[in-house]
């Protein structure tokens, strides 16, 4: 099944990597860059372009996420977690919510957790479309990039360094965050 909606929407070219992109950011199980992926395989030289199509789009789709997660997620999640781990969950989403959001939006976890976490913890909406900008503009443009630099051979590369790769970053992000944060408290 996710083979055939991910060719679905490889058949709407760079308006179905947009339409997949915004989906993504709050109810699709399809991660978009299977679609940036096959497209950028099939025209390298447009494969920044591309990345631009799926950053705008999944940035776009990221307050639809968040309204949603205010909307339908706290009432949903005060029924079924007892309220002491609702309480305590979002002083941890406050706390360390910027990390979170940062270092989420290039991981493989899927970006709809973050952005429908961010509507239910009350996380501010400017900051998720920070952090969004930043985390999901460098994964998608590094894959971008490397089709630009290696064409057709960057998808051998990601199809074995992809995951690994991301939460490289991740992992050197979330240290250099830890290491700001602490740095700036002390100041304080």
């Amino acid at each position: 099944m996710l083979e055939q909606l991910t060719q679905f929407f490889m058949d709407y070219g760079i308006w179905g990597l947009f339409v997949v992109s915004f989906l993504d950011s709050f109810i699709l199980p399809i991660p978009p860059f299977f679609v940036q992926i096959g497209l950028s395989f099939i025209d390298p030289q447009a494969s920044l372009r591309i990345a631009l199509i799926a950053f705008a789009g999944s940035v776009l789709g990221a307050p639809i996420g968040y309204i949603l997660g205010k909307w339908l997620g706290k009432p949903i999640l005060q029924k079924l977690v007892p309220e002491k781990w609702v309480v305590l969950a979002t002083e941890q989403f406050a706390k360390n919510g910027d990390a979170a959001v940062l270092i989420g939006s290039f991981t493989p976890i899927p970006f709809k957790v973050f952005t429908l976490l961010s509507g239910v913890f009350n996380y501010s909406l400017v900051k998720l479309l920070l952090f969004a900008i930043l985390g999901r503009g460098l994964k998608f443009f590094l894959i971008g990039i490397l089709f630009y630099l290696y064409g057709k051979h960057a998808k051998v590369l990601l199809d074995d360094y992809l995951e690994v790769s991301l939460l490289g970053v991740a992992v050197v992000v979330a240290i250099l965050w830890f290491w700001w944060d602490r740095r700036r408290k002390k100041r304080s």
